[in-house]
């Protein structure tokens, strides 16, 4: 059980902000009950989490490179209450590097990332992709996602969903007016990293009360810089038929496809 020391900040009821995180230190930070996760109230959702992880790396290693791809490897429960994030550059390059970021709480490490940059150039000649551009948001219908999933960070979100979605397959648009650290604004690409982990509750394929299904990992890679605000999903779920399953999504801003995003799911059947 969590103790009171490490509870979401307005789990006991306190005020809190709205932001997902308060910056207490340099390197550490409180979770709000915005950042709640969705299959246990003392965790943090790995959304916020990726996004705030991202963030760090972003603020303190600024560069003209961009992202073009971060992962993330859930090595334990995202816990409420307070953590630190490490960062630092495991590969120097003039167009290429490499950044590793770790979420810690105490001893214990959380959250893994590697996150690749690479230096911009002009490929505007050549751009092009095969992924169909979702209907805007506009054109989907309002969805309570918290008629699925419970925890506040869940809560925090407007989401709309397209008529034909079905179990396992399905087109989405998610955002939160919440930005990741109260009084920041959130770096570019973090703003919009921050709801991609979403992914996984967006197109269900068994009822989570019956069967469970987290993933362990989020993977993204972006063939453009995204802009922040409405993200989209058009979203594919599959489960095999010993344990292992995968969300795979072709994400979208306003403007159109921005890249991908792939989970690694244990599934496991509840007991009755």
């Amino acid at each position: 059980m969590p103790t009171t020391q490490n509870l979401h900040l307005g789990h006991a009821g306190e005020p809190y902000p709205d932001a997902f995180y308060v910056r207490s230190g340099e390197t550490e930070f409180l979770s709000t009950l915005h950042a709640q996760g969705a299959w246990q109230p003392g965790e943090q959702h790995l959304a916020a989490a990726a996004g705030l992880v991202l963030a760090e790396a972003e603020r303190r290693l600024p560069s003209d490179k961009l992202v073009s791809r971060v992962s993330f490897d859930v090595l334990g429960v995202i816990h409420s209450g307070p953590f630190s994030i490490d960062v630092r550059l495991m590969r120097p390059g003039r167009s290429i590097e490499l950044i590793e970021a770790t979420m810690r709480h105490g001893d214990q490490v959380s959250i893994q990332a590697r996150i690749w940059r690479l230096a911009a150039s002009d490929t505007a000649a050549v751009q092009g992709g095969e992924w169909t551009p979702l209907p805007p948001p506009e054109a989907m219908q309002p969805w309570l996602f918290s008629d699925v999933w419970g925890g506040g960070f869940i809560a925090s979100l407007e989401a709309r969903r397209g008529a034909q979605a079905r179990p396992g397959r399905g087109q989405s648009w998610i955002r939160t007016p919440y930005p990741l650290v109260a009084g920041e604004i959130d770096p570019p690409v973090a703003g919009f990293a921050k709801l991609i982990d979403t992914a996984n509750g967006l197109a269900v394929r068994a009822d989570p009360r019956a069967v469970f299904f987290a993933n362990v990992d989020l993977t993204v890679h972006f063939t453009r810089q995204p802009v922040a605000g409405w993200v989209g999903f058009d979203t594919r779920v599959s489960f095999g038929p010993s344990g292992l399953g995968e969300t795979f999504s072709v994400l979208s801003d306003r403007v159109g496809p921005v890249g991908t995003a792939a989970q690694s799911l244990t599934v496991r059947l509840r007991q009755p």
